[in-house]
């Protein structure tokens, strides 16, 4: 028997005036999945998430954290969700332990149980050296640690995290994406922003793209890619042939886009591996000397682009 989802996104709207910041949106999140939520400036991901984390209430529909309404039982949610948003807000004169320290209490640990629980995710973000380091001395990717080991501190079942790799410099993107992963495989349930459409497709199980406030797709990112874009980019090498193979290329129904370079040949296929290979078969049975075949899906932000309409609210 399948598992209920730990989030669910049930017709969501709201409304602020005349703006649908979020139109009907639904989507379900399960334990131990990364899910990507992908979208323009001003699509609704922050409004979205904002109501996930009982920040903000619906016009219309709901949303359930592990069987919770945030309408209904906030209270129940709050306690399974830890929410990074996009800014990164402090307190002068505060040192990381004192930081972190603060919102276990806020959270009612007490005792052993708050000093195990500073332990583990001070390890866990490898905080551990910089205890005593005033916040306002820290790096841009040692804040959003910070604010990583904040939203978990209390072990929730649910992380919402808004853009936590803007700004950040490579290595700590890297970094970052893999605690985010390991965080999944010890069954915490993530729902991501980002701009960086790259990292999205090597770390999200599924992902969501969204624009002005409506939900585009949703799915895996090869199932997405094939629905949406389902075509390959092909790269042929051809000794000394390559306008002939491009006239013969162009009249196969699955080829397009056809451009030469030289002894390269570039083109659009649309077809799955078996097809490709096909064709290289029927390329080479029809004698022109290929030197390399070569072919790559539409990457994440080639799907991106496609979905998406440019639309600004």
């Amino acid at each position: 028997m399948e598992s209920a989802p730990i989030i669910e996104l049930r017709r969501l709207h709201r409304y602020f005036g005349e703006t649908r910041a979020v139109s009907d949106v639904s989507f379900d999140v399960m334990q131990g999945e990364v899910f990507g939520y992908i979208g323009p400036n001003g699509a609704g991901k922050t409004t979205s998430m904002r109501i996930l984390a009982t920040l903000d209430l619906p016009t219309y529909g709901d949303a359930l954290v592990d069987g919770f309404s945030v309408i209904n039982d906030p209270d129940r949610v709050r306690r399974r969700l830890g929410f990074m948003p996009d800014l990164f807000g402090t307190y002068p004169n505060v040192n990381c332990r004192e930081y972190l320290d603060f919102f276990a209490r806020a959270y009612g640990l007490r005792g052993r149980e708050r000093s195990r629980a500073l332990r583990y995710v001070m390890g866990f973000t490898k905080l551990e050296g910089l205890a005593e380091k005033p916040i306002r001395g820290l790096s841009k990717g040692m804040k959003q640690r910070l604010c990583l080991g904040r939203a978990m501190v209390h072990d929730p079942r649910v992380l919402i995290l808004d853009e936590p790799a803007a700004g950040l410099d490579p290595r700590a993107r890297i970094e970052l994406r893999q605690m985010i992963r390991e965080l999944a495989d010890r069954g915490k349930t993530v729902l991501v922003s980002s701009h960086i459409l790259t990292e999205l497709a090597e770390m999200c199980d599924r992902v969501g793209i969204i624009e002005h406030g409506e939900l585009l797709a949703v799915g895996a990112v090869d199932e997405i890619q094939q629905g949406h874009v389902p075509f390959s980019e092909v790269k042929v090498r051809v000794i000394g042939e390559a306008d002939s193979l491009a006239g013969w290329l162009a009249q196969r129904q699955q080829v397009d886009n056809l451009r030469v370079e030289g002894e390269l040949i570039w083109f659009s296929h649309e077809g799955q591996r078996d097809d490709q290979a096909e064709i290289l078969r029927q390329i080479v049975l029809a004698g022109f000397p290929v030197s390399e075949f070569s072919s790559h899906n539409k990457s994440l932000e080639d799907v991106f682009m496609h979905v998406t309409r440019g639309v600004v609210q």
